[in-house]
C-alpha cells in the first residue's frame, strides 16, 4: 500500500476508507482480481499496449475500465479490444443515460439506458409460417413482445 488505506476521521459510522493505492502489484494478486467499489486502485506496469489489453481481459469481471492518452484514435483501438461493457478514454465514470451501462463476463447481466435497456423489459420470439411457397420466397417475421 502507498497511501491511504486508513478510515477517515471523519466518517466514524459505516465502512469508509481514505483513497488508496497499492504499487508493486502483479495481475495474478487477488486485489488486481477483484471487482473493489471504492476508491482502491492497483497499479500494474506494463510496456506494451498488448501486454495491457491482456491483463486487462485476464480478469472474469468486466464492468468498466478506462484509458488516458494523447493519441485518441490508437485509444480508441484499444478500448475496442478490452472486454468490458463500458470504456472511458481521458475520463472516467462518466455516464449518458442514452448509452447503455452494464458489464461483460460476470459483471452484471444485461443492460441500462438507452435502447438497449429498454430491451431489457421486451421478449423477442421469432415465428416462421410455411405457407407452402418454396425456400426462397418464405419471410421471416420477428415480433417483440413485453415481458
Amino acid at each position: 500500500m502507498a497511501i491511504g488505506g486508513k478510515k477517515p476521521d471523519h466518517l466514524k459510522k459505516g465502512f469508509f476508507v481514505e483513497p488508496t493505492i497499492f504499487t508493486n502489484v502483479s495481475n495474478r494478486m487477488t486485489i488486481a482480481q477483484e471487482e473493489i467499489f471504492g476508491p482502491v486502485a492497483c497499479v500494474i506496469k506494463f510496456r506494451t499496449a498488448d501486454e495491457a489489453v491482456a491483463m486487462a481481459n485476464d480478469s472474469i469481471y468486466g464492468l468498466g475500465g478506462a484509458i488516458w492518452s494523447r493519441n485518441i484514435p490508437e485509444a480508441i483501438e484499444i478500448a475496442k479490444r478490452i472486454r468490458t461493457g463500458t470504456m472511458w478514454i481521458n475520463t472516467y465514470h462518466q455516464l449518458s443515460p442514452m448509452a447503455p451501462f452494464g458489464g461483460y463476463k460476470q459483471s452484471g447481466i444485461g443492460r441500462e439506458h438507452g435502447v438497449q435497456g429498454l430491451l431489457e423489459f421486451t421478449q423477442a420470439k421469432h415465428i416462421l409460417v410455411d405457407l407452402g411457397t418454396p425456400l426462397a420466397n418464405r419471410l421471416l417475421h420477428n415480433y417483440v413482445f413485453s415481458k
